[in-house]
């Protein structure tokens, strides 16, 4: 929790409005499924469900739409750094969640993909510098939470790929906007369409991803860039990655609103069930195009 009075500044761009008042903002995190915590004027998120390998359920979902306004209006934090508890980054979404979701009604599934879309609006609305330091598996949504920051670090033990298929659904999580953008838009079509993996040396290579590290390595570099961003001339810094979020914005009007219809549309399938069924009973699905 911090206090402080920030200086006044304004700017407004293309539906962009960066304006900063003389005013003291209390800043509060009290989350179930994350962690926040402080180094200095670094904040460092910690996507806590080690037990499911932070798998995505409806309250993780649900708090990563209100993280990034709250880390966006500390006045303490001039950079922020995102991983994931235990082994893993993120597992995605979770299915045992995604079973309740086949269950729930239109208004329900409405629901969450409004926050599909809240998620990455928020954050890419965050000005100051994220940094995701990739500790083990980032699928699905997973994935898009780290290649939607700034800088992507990843530990070469660890892979990563949008496997959104693999479970009958299309990829209504931001992949259809990220991964043409970061290697182009036949290799985005090969890997969202089969869900394939890549570990991080490949990653690093194709452009996925900033710097791939041995583990160990991980949180110091992922702080090092953090720590050298915030040290940075603020403004410059901040508005200098806005700009570039031009780019990811016009990506999220261009295809975001269609990957999630979409997506709720094939929640619908049998095969999106038969993912789930086959998930929980730990064996292969067997898709019917139906």
């Amino acid at each position: 929790m911090g206090r402080a009075t920030l200086g006044a500044h304004a700017l407004s761009y293309n539906g962009w409005e960066f304006i900063h008042e003389e005013v003291a903002i209390m800043a509060a995190y009290d989350y179930r499924t994350l962690l926040v915590s402080k180094e200095g004027n670094v904040a460092i998120v910690t996507l806590n469900r080690p037990e499911v390998l932070n798998a995505v359920d409806e309250v993780m979902h649900s708090e990563l739409v209100g993280l990034w306004p709250a880390l966006a209006a500390d006045p303490e934090v001039d950079a922020i750094v995102i991983t994931g508890a235990g082994r893993a980054f993120s597992a995605g979404g979770d299915m045992r969640w995604m079973q309740s979701t086949i269950q729930r009604s239109f208004l329900g599934q409405r629901q969450t993909m409004r926050e599909a879309l809240d998620i990455l609006e928020n954050m890419l609305r965050v000005e100051q510098p994220i940094v995701a330091a990739v500790n083990g598996p980032a699928t699905g949504l997973g994935a898009t939470l780290a290649l939607f920051c700034d800088i992507i670090v990843m530990s070469e033990m660890a892979r990563i790929g949008d496997t959104h298929v693999r479970a009958g659904v299309v990829a209504g999580d931001g992949g259809t906007v990220i991964w043409p953008l970061l290697v182009g838009i036949h290799r985005a079509k090969e890997y969202l369409m089969t869900g394939d993996l890549i570990d991080g040396r490949e990653a690093e290579r194709l452009g996925l991803v900033n710097k791939v590290v041995p583990p160990e390595e991980l949180m110091p570099t992922a702080l090092a860039y953090a720590r050298r961003l915030a040290a940075g001339a603020r403004w410059a810094v901040r508005w200098t990655k806005m700009a570039l979020n031009q780019w990811l914005r016009w990506g999220l009007t261009l295809t975001q609103p269609a990957a999630v219809a979409l997506e709720m549309l094939t929640f619908n399938t049998d095969d999106h069930r038969e993912a789930v069924q086959a998930f929980l009973a730990k064996r292969q699905p067997q898709f019917q195009g139906r």
